[in-house]
């Protein structure tokens, strides 16, 4: 069972949580809890870093971000013991959570489960802080944002859990960000694939790491909300009837910026050299454009996390400055609106259907990039709700039986 922050938000919400472990353990399970920092935490660590140092070193980030969840798990493990249930807290590097040397977004290698599988035996209830690990040099890692997800998926499988249950703020994946759109669904059922590329799209309900070890190792997910006894929605195999629906759901991505390296000179190694620079620099590059330019030059734009956006200029200016480009562009003022779904595979006129959408509303596209079962545009930030209220309409997925076929 893993609890997001806005369920461990406060004491009284721990001891909620704490009441729903009680009910799992009173059903005859053995569980193993993974939590989050309280909400709000690690945004109020982070601006602390930040007053003390404008680029603050990232093996001290970890150390700082780490806390917060240990404060949690602390806190929920003496909810339970006062409630007569033995329950004990552990840290990522007490429960053997090996990482790499990434600092801020490090993947884990692997686990020994040996003092979880102690626990358990012995009738406690583990209390795991979630989102840190330990390096092979034994400092403390962290595994980026929404690692919490991570690490409970990654303890299942070591444990060859039953399931995961990730309890968050929603009854389960919808078709949309409700907030966003009213009209949004609830989905019963999805296919890993899909929810890996909504996570990876900006849908904030998973994590997309915890969806690809899902996925890896057929676990199986519930994403259920800790205030309501919704069934959730269950992530899956994929199944025929998922693809009768050409797309499942619509994702915004507000934490895009777009940085455009001028007048790169057209030959060939040059763009290796750039994005090798920034995979050296473990900086995730997502949508990709070369221009064709003239006298022998182009420009190259890519998208990055917007919280990766200084580190990224300044590599890009020193690689611009080597390989003889111009100038290093920035933009922030952008979203990316996606659409996902396996349907895609077997109907045609999908993008057709989605570009038209967004001209009808004068929505103009900066990049697209596509996979088998998405397809992602970057907009004006300001027309990023709109794209995802008209897409979401056009797909019908505001209807019960959604995904009409799209005929090219």
């Amino acid at each position: 069972m893993k609890f997001g922050g806005t369920s461990v938000s406060n004491i009284e919400r721990i001891r909620h949580v704490a009441d729903l472990v009680e009910e799992e353990c009173l059903a005859g399970n053995e569980v193993v809890v993974v939590v989050s920092a309280m909400a709000g935490d690690t945004d109020r660590l982070i601006r602390l870093a930040h007053e003390v140092s404008p680029e603050p070193p990232e093996r001290e980030i970890d150390m700082l971000l780490s806390s917060g969840e240990r404060i949690t798990s602390a806190l929920l493990a003496m909810a339970l013991t006062t409630k007569g249930r033995m329950s004990r807290s552990f840290s990522g590097r007490q429960v053997g959570i090996h990482t790499d040397s990434t600092h801020t977004k490090a993947r884990i290698e692997h686990i020994e489960s040996g003092r979880l599988l102690g626990a358990l035996s012995a009738g406690v209830v583990p209390v795991v802080a979630g989102f840190q690990g330990i390096s092979p040099s034994e400092d403390v890692t962290t595994l980026g944002r929404g690692g919490s997800d991570t690490t409970a998926v990654a303890l299942a499988v070591a444990l060859s859990a039953d399931r995961c249950d990730i309890y968050t703020d929603v009854t389960g994946v919808f078709t949309a960000d409700p907030n966003m759109v009213p009209r949004a669904r609830k989905l019963d059922r999805i296919s890993y694939e899909e929810m890996l590329e909504m996570a990876a799209l900006g849908a904030k309900v998973l994590h997309s790491r915890s969806v690809e070890f899902a996925m890896r190792y057929r676990m199986p997910l519930r994403v259920l909300s800790t205030f309501s006894k919704d069934p959730g929605t269950l992530v899956t195999e994929e199944d025929k009837k998922m693809e009768q629906m050409v797309v499942s759901g619509v994702t915004l991505d507000r934490n895009q910026a777009q940085i455009v390296v001028c007048d790169v000179p057209d030959r060939p190694g040059l763009a290796a050299t750039l994005f090798r620079e920034l995979s050296d620099n473990a900086v995730i590059v997502d949508m990709i454009v070369q221009n064709v330019g003239q006298d022998h030059l182009t420009d190259i734009s890519f998208t990055v996390p917007r919280s990766e956006a200084r580190k990224t200029i300044r590599i890009a200016q020193e690689v611009a400055k080597r390989i003889g480009a111009g100038e290093v562009r920035s933009r922030e003022d952008i979203s990316k609106i996606s659409i996902v779904g396996v349907g895609m595979r077997s109907h045609s006129g999908v993008a057709a259907r989605m570009f038209e959408t967004l001209a009808s509303e004068g929505i103009n596209i900066l990049m697209i990039s596509t996979s088998e079962i998405k397809i992602s545009c970057l907009i004006d930030e300001k027309y990023g709700e709109l794209a995802a209220r008209v897409v979401h309409q056009s797909f019908g997925l505001d209807r019960a039986e959604s995904g009409d076929p799209v005929r090219g």
